[in-house]
C-alpha cells in the first residue's frame, strides 16, 4: 500500500509526493528519524520552551544549532544530541551569533539532514533554510518571520551604530530574497498566532496553521484577595520593543503604584531616572517570587505589541486580569472586558485611558478561577495536539508522536 500526500502551497502547483517512510512507519510502528533545528541556544525563553515541548514529542530528535552555550539551557535539551553548523564554530559565537547573520544561511544549507524522515525547524532567527530529503517531510514552527528583516527593520536600523546602519541595506536586500526563497523548501507552516500567520502570508506568501506555544500555566495559582496588593506590574525583558517606556510615562502622570520586573540592569538604571516614587524596579527575581508578584498584582500591564507573548498567559493562569495594546498575540490570549481589557493607542495617552476605564468598570474584580480556567487552553498538552494534527494531515502516522504524557 503507497501514501501519497497532497501538499498545496499558495501560488505553486500542487505536488503529490511519495513519502516511503510514511509508509515504513505505517506498517512497522518505527519511529521517524527526527531532526529539530533551532535558531540558537543560548538562553532560556518562550523558543526554547516550544523546543522541549517538541523534545518530549520527539525523544529521538537530534538537535542542529548555530550557537549552543550548555550553561544557559535546560538539562532536557543537554540530554540530546547537538550538532552545530559552521557559525558556531566561529570565534565567540555564543556571544556574537547575531553578528555572524550573513552566513547563516549557506551553513544551514551546507547541514546533512538526508537521513531523516522528519525535520522540524524552529523559526525566529534563520532555521527553515535547511535542505531536506526529497521524501522527508519539512514543517516548520514560526515563531516569528525574521523581524529586522520584515516589520521592524527600520527599527533595528535607526537603533544600530554607524557601521552596521551603513552596510544594512544591501546585507538585509540579500537576505530578504534568501529568507523568501528557502521558504518554498516547507512543507507545512505553523504559526504561534494568528498575528505571526498573517505575517508569513505576507512576507511569505505561505499558508500557516495556528498552534499557540506550551506556556507552564499549571506553575501558577490564584490568591485569595486578601493576598493581593494595590500595585500594578509590568514583567519582561526590557526591550524597547515591549515599551516599558510608555508604562512609566503613563504611571507618571497617574501617580498609581507600579513595579516593574526584568532586566538587563543597566536598561533599568536607565529607566528609572525617567520615573517618579510611585514606581518600583525590583530587578529580576527567581520564579517563586515573580510568581507571587504576578498573583497579587491589580492586573498585568502590558503595552507592547508581541508576536505571541507568554507573560499574558501566566498572568490570567494566576487569576489576573491583564491591561494590553490590542494588537499582536494580545488578541489572541486576552478577551476584552472577560480577561483584562484591550486598548487601541499605543501611546501614553492610550495606556492612561485604559487603567483608568480598567478601574471605572471595576475589571479588577474579574473571577480570578474564570481567568486561570481560560488560560488552560494554552498549556502544553494542547500545544503537543495541535502539532500532531498537523502532522496527521500530512500523512505521519500519529501513533509515532509522544501526543500525551511526559
Amino acid at each position: 500500500m503507497q501514501h501519497i500526500l497532497d501538499r498545496t502551497t499558495p501560488g505553486h502547483p500542487t505536488r503529490k509526493t511519495t513519502q516511503p517512510w510514511v509508509r515504513r512507519l505505517g506498517l512497522s510502528g518505527d519511529e521517524p528519524r527526527v531532526a529539530i533545528i533551532h535558531y540558537w541556544l543560548v538562553g532560556m525563553r518562550g523558543g526554547e520552551k516550544v523546543l522541549e515541548s517538541l523534545l518530549r514529542m520527539f525523544p529521538q530528535a537530534d538537535i542542529f544549532t548555530h550557537a549552543y552555550e550548555p550553561s544557559k539551557v535546560s538539562d532536557l535539551i543537554n540530554s540530546k544530541t547537538v550538532h552545530l553548523t559552521s557559525v558556531g564554530r566561529k570565534p565567540f559565537a555564543t556571544r556574537l551569533y547575531q553578528n555572524y547573520l550573513p552566513l547563516m544561511p549557506r551553513a544551514l544549507e551546507e547541514l546533512d539532514l538526508s537521513g531523516y524522515d522528519l525535520v522540524l525547524s524552529s523559526e525566529s532567527g534563520p532555521a527553515k533554510g535547511v535542505i531536506p530529503a526529497p521524501d522527508a517531510l519539512h514543517l516548520c514552527y514560526t515563531h516569528s518571520p525574521m523581524r529586522y528583516l520584515w516589520d521592524q527593520y527600520h527599527v533595528y536600523r535607526r537603533d544600530a551604530g554607524a557601521v552596521k546602519r551603513a552596510v544594512m541595506p544591501r546585507l538585509i536586500h540579500n537576505l530578504r530574497q534568501w529568507d523568501v526563497t528557502s521558504a518554498a523548501r516547507v512543507d507545512c507552516f505553523v504559526a504561534n498566532s494568528t498575528h505571526v500567520e498573517a505575517r508569513i502570508n505576507k512576507y511569505w506568501r505561505r499558508d500557516a496553521r495556528v498552534v499557540h506555544p506550551p506556556v507552564a500555566v499549571e506553575d501558577f495559582d490564584p490568591v485569595e484577595a486578601k493576598d493581593r496588593g494595590g500595585f500594578y506590574l509590568w514583567l519582561g525583558e526590557l526591550a524597547s520593543y515591549k515599551r516599558p517606556d510608555v508604562a512609566i510615562e503613563a504611571f507618571n502622570k497617574l501617580n498609581k503604584p507600579l513595579f516593574i520586573i526584568g532586566g538587563p540592569d543597566k536598561t533599568a538604571k536607565a529607566l528609572s531616572r525617567n520615573a517618579n516614587d510611585n514606581i518600583r524596579f525590583l530587578g529580576k527575581l527567581p520564579f517563586p517570587k515573580m510568581k507571587a508578584y504576578l498573583a497579587a498584582c491589580k492586573a498585568l500591564v502590558f503595552p507592547g505589541e508581541e508576536d505571541f507573548g507568554l507573560v499574558p498567559v501566566e498572568a490570567m493562569a494566576s487569576g489576573r486580569p491583564v491591561i494590553a495594546y490590542g494588537r499582536g498575540g494580545a488578541l489572541d490570549t486576552v478577551v476584552d472586558r472577560q480577561t483584562g481589557l484591550l486598548y487601541a493607542d499605543p501611546e501614553v495617552d492610550g495606556l492612561i485611558a485604559a487603567v483608568e476605564a480598567f478601574e471605572r468598570e471595576g475589571l479588577e474584580d474579574l473571577d480570578p478561577h474564570a481567568l486561570a480556567a481560560h488560560a488552560q487552553q494554552f498549556d502544553e498538552a494542547n500545544f503537543r495536539r495541535g502539532i500532531a494534527s498537523v502532522l496527521r494531515e500530512n500523512g505521519m502516522p500519529v501513533d509515532a508522536v509522544k501526543v500525551d504524557g511526559a
